[in-house]
């Protein structure tokens, strides 16, 4: 009985496998080899030719619940916002106004610590700009990131925090009503000792945390905290490229802090499975903008 016990625990293991596999191979066909619906507008917000965002606007006069998008790629050069224009096109149909950030990353000319932040500190405020022209609601601002891009969505909301005289500094940031993290990196010295995607938080704050400790605390999200708004985090349980436990990490500290944090867990699912409008976990996200823009 023992054998037969192991046999089909081989088994049932390598089903789940192989319906795992089947599912990533879905999904990536779904994100990153489909096209997503064209936006309105692609728009410039600063000088560099990546400065540049996807505008899509809902049906309707306005004003516009806004979500500011942060697509992720552990910050490479080699992944653009292409692929998230899928979740941004399924939030416009719900009635929102997406703003998709282009930013310069890894590898190009300027990226890494400190452009990439600055770059987006520079599109998220930009929203500011395209208010009047757009009928954008500013009082109804949400942050929303995955994977890296949820660690850029948090750290955007808590640029108010950065003091003047750190290379990160904004005067007078915009604040958005709430943020959410879809698989995000919350913590890059978590993400760090635990050399997520072959050590690539080095290579994007140019030091390692104990050579450069001040430049983490004002990059980090979870070592900003408190926010003084609404936070969700939205994360998989068997998500192997951004562990699930740096969400549980910041939910903790995040509560400890005395913010408003929520985090929503997703048993079984993956990483990629927040960003696809096609997979049963995009109602969690679709929920949560809803209930926080």
């Amino acid at each position: 009985p023992l054998k037969g016990n192991k046999m089909a625990s081989f088994v049932l293991g390598g089903f789940r496998k192989m319906r795992a596999a089947m599912k990533l191979k879905q999904m990536s066909h779904n994100l990153f080899e489909t096209a997503p619906p064209p936006a309105d507008e692609r728009i410039y917000y600063g000088p560099h030719p990546l400065n540049f965002g996807d505008l899509r606007l809902p049906a309707g006069e306005g004003p516009c619940p806004t979500i500011i998008v942060i697509h992720g790629g552990f910050w490479r050069a080699r992944y653009t916002l292409e692929h998230i224009g899928h979740l941004c096109a399924a939030l416009t149909r719900e009635g929102f106004a997406t703003w998709s950030i282009e930013y310069r990353r890894i590898g190009d000319e300027g990226g890494a610590w400190p452009g990439t932040f600055l770059d987006v500190g520079r599109g998220v405020d930009h929203v500011r700009d395209l208010a009047a022209q757009y009928n954008l609601d500013l009082d109804r601002v949400t942050t929303i990131g995955h994977s890296a891009g949820g660690h850029l969505a948090l750290w955007a909301a808590a640029r108010h925090k950065i003091a003047e005289g750190d290379p990160l500094h904004a005067p007078d940031p915009l604040r958005p009503k709430a943020a959410i993290s879809l698989a995000g990196v919350t913590s890059l010295q978590m993400a760090w000792e635990k050399r997520l995607s072959g050590g690539v938080v080095r290579d994007l704050m140019i030091a390692a945390p104990e050579e450069a400790p001040q430049r983490y605390m004002t990059a980090s999200p979870i070592e900003m905290l408190p926010l003084g708004i609404r936070q969700v985090l939205i994360h998989g349980t068997e998500d192997e490229n951004v562990p699930f436990e740096l969400s549980q990490a910041y939910e903790k500290a995040a509560t400890r802090a005395g913010d408003s944090v929520e985090l929503v867990t997703l048993k079984g699912a993956g990483h990629f499975e927040v960003v696809d409008p096609k997979q049963p976990e995009w109602e969690d996200v679709l929920g949560a903008v809803k209930r926080e823009t």
